[in-house]
Order: C-alpha cells, then structure tokens, then sequence
C-alpha cells in the first residue's frame, strides 16, 4: 500500500488541517509525571548511558525514544519542537519563511504536491508531481529519507540554500535548481470576473481569513448578475478544516458536507449545510488537480457530492485524514497528530484515491506552462485568459445556460 506523508512546517508552506486541541492544567501534567516511569524504558535508558561505546546524553536518548514512538504511527504524525510549531502557526495567518513548495513521501520518494506561487520553487520551474532525486548530491533512497527531510528543513530555519536534482512528472528529463529560502506571504482568495460574466475564484489555501475574504468577494458580485462561478482549486495542498466546511455552506443550502469518525469523542462529527447560502441559482465548476489535496478534496467533494457544482481535471492527491495540532505540555513544543478520518458526503473515503473528477481532462492540458500560468506580474485576468483548464470550465457554463 502506498504511504503519503506531507510536512505542515514553514519550510513545506503546508497548514494543519483539524481542530487544534490545548491540553493544560495540573492533573494533566500529573499525569504524564506518573506515566513516563516506564521501568523498561529507564531501564534501556540507563544501560545505554552506562555501557554504551559513545557517550551520549540522556536528551539525545529521549529524543531518539519520541521519533521511534512516531515510526509506530501513521506518516502524518509528528513532533513539532518550539520553532516548527511557531512556524506552522505563522503559517496559518498566510506568511511563513521556506522555499515554497510542499511535498509528499511516497514509496519511499520524495514528491512534489505543488510549489506556491511567486515562491522560490515556482521561480525555479517546480511543477507538481516532479519527484527529487538528489539533495544536496546525496541520493534520495530509503534510508535517508527521514535525514533529508529534516536537513531540508533545517537549511530553512538556518537560511541556507538547497541544490535538488529533480525528474520531471510523467518523463525522464532531470533539472538542477538551487532554491534560496524567503519570506513568502500566500493570498488565500484571488478573484476576477472573466469574459461572459463569469466569476474566476483562485483558493491557494484554507487560512485563518480565508472564509471572510470569499464573502466580502462574493458579496462584492451580487448585483453583477454571474453567469456562472469556476472555484479554481488546484495546486491547493489545503489547510484548515473549519475554513473548507464554511465555505462550502455558503455554496450550500442543505446536505452533508463531511463526516469524521476517530477514537477521540470530539473527532466523531456530521457536517451539514445551513439553509443560509451565497450565489444560489448560480452554476459552478470546481477545478482540480493532483496538487488538490486533503481541505481542498473536502470542499470539492462536498460541492460534488451534494450535486452543487461539477468538477473538472484531474484525480486529486487524495488525503481523508484529519490532523490536530496539540500542545505539549512542556518546552512550548507541540504533536501533529492523526485523530480522525473523514468521508464525502455520499460516504466514500478518498484516502490514497483521490476524488474522480466529473470531467476529466488528462495531465498534459494542465500541467505546461501555458495552461497552468503562475500569477506573476499580470493580473489575474490575463493569467488565465489562455488556460486551458479554465476554458473548458467556460464552455461548461455557457452549455448551462
């Protein structure tokens, strides 16, 4: 079974996606006193300090203890020291400092889910689904994995460059980049209206002000009488699970938008719509892409589902998982911890499928340059008056009408 890991670190750009959870007050910390004196665990402590042929301390020891308790859990599960979790908090207020690109592990490779505009990855020419070979001229095999990923991010808080030698998705050419890390500030919500009075939505991320900015957009469009609405998705790796299920209740006015079930009694809930919604009697087309994943499937899913909008691209990366981010109780660390599991509203879970497309447009009219344009310089209308993609969405609408 393939096996995906995404990192939600200021280096990856990538923001958790759950309830955060605070776990304070002294009966807690009481608690944990008295369960970490494990005899075995002092005992191998111990003995390792006593007779090992390198001396090595007591903190390195439990350090080594808490990344093996994490091998025993599922790829998304981590521990997240001071810096990372300061990071990933920046991160959700849509500004974090890395190189802009969010990956994945699979099969034991590491592989881009998607650069984020105006990123050093981005400039670079980083496309979803190329696969890094070489990092820093140490070959990506299995038993390194973990170590290059960490001195990735490391080179990220240290404010180092990284040299990749990456294979190009779907083909054998290979490329070289040196990626400086920056300071990159992510729009959540872009907007235009295009040709035939038809409202062009860009969601990159779900963040702390996704939701108010959508309305105050939506809002601005009430009298401009839309023809229809395309919700641009792709390349969206996520973010937060509030953020999704809000947005997709404005497109909504009845109907599951996601259920989660896990062992915890808070993770056990059923998501649906208030009869309150934005654009009504307005058709939508949802586009997405391999880089579509985990907050971004939930709200396409949820539009799909319910029977609101039809979808268009490719298979999304398929994540249906939900992570929290729990403060420790010590050190200001924290855990990123998988807590549930989520399906669509028609009760499919997408975990390692992905969520089918209702049209589906193969890899080559989405990927090149000029039908996946990088909002630069031009503005947003003129980014994506030659997609492709965005073409096909347009076509659909007017065949609506």
């Amino acid at each position: 079974m393939t096996q995906c890991i995404r990192y939600f670190c200021c280096v990856f750009a990538g923001l958790a996606l759950g309830i955060s959870l605070t776990l304070v007050g002294q009966e807690h910390s009481q608690q944990y006193k008295q369960r970490i004196n494990y005899p075995m665990l002092l005992d191998v402590i111990d003995t390792i300090e006593t007779y090992y042929v390198d001396k090595i301390s007591e903190e390195e020891l439990i350090e080594g203890a808490i990344e093996g308790i994490f091998l025993k859990l599922d790829p998304y599960s981590s521990f997240l020291d001071k810096q990372s979790f300061t990071s990933v908090q920046e991160s959700n207020n849509g500004e974090y400092f890395g190189f802009g690109v969010e990956i994945a592990t699979d099969n034991d490779q590491i592989t881009i889910v998607t650069p984020f505009a105006e990123s050093p990855a981005a400039a670079a020419g980083i496309k979803p689904g190329d696969r890094v070979i070489k990092l820093n001229d140490q070959l990506v095999t299995a038993d390194k994995l973990e170590s290059l990923l960490k001195q990735i991010k490391q080179h990220s808080y240290d404010k180092l460059p990284i040299e990749l030698e990456m294979l190009r998705a779907n083909s054998e050419d290979t490329y070289t980049v040196t990626l400086q890390p920056s300071i990159i500030a992510i729009n959540s919500v872009e907007a235009a209206i295009l040709d035939n009075k038809i409202g062009y939505i860009r969601l990159s991320s779900f963040q702390e002000n996704t939701t108010p900015k959508l309305v105050k957009q939506l809002s601005a469009w009430q009298s401009a009488e839309l023809n229809g609405i395309i919700l641009d998705l792709r390349n969206n790796p996520g973010g937060l699970l509030d953020q999704a299920i809000t947005i997709a209740d404005l497109f909504l006015d009845k109907g599951r938008i996601v259920a989660t079930e896990g062992r915890f009694f808070d993770a056990n809930s059923d998501y649906y719509a208030s009869p309150q919604t934005m654009a009504a009697n307005t058709p939508i087309t949802v586009l997405i892409n391999k880089g579509s994943a985990s907050a971004s499937e939930v709200l396409a899913a949820a539009l799909q589902d319910n029977g609101r909008a039809t979808v268009i691209g490719q298979t999304s990366f398929g994540k249906g998982t939900i992570q929290s981010l729990i403060p420790t109780l010590m050190d200001g660390n924290a855990i990123k911890l998988t807590i549930a599991k989520y399906t669509t509203p028609n009760g499919k879970d997408i975990h390692s499928k992905g969520i089918e497309p209702d049209i589906k447009i193969e890899i080559e009219a989405v990927s090149d340059e000029e039908s996946m344009p990088i909002i630069a310089t031009n503005s947003l209308r003129e980014s994506v008056a030659q997609d492709k993609l965005v073409s096909s969405a347009i076509a659909w609408i007017k065949a609506e009408n």
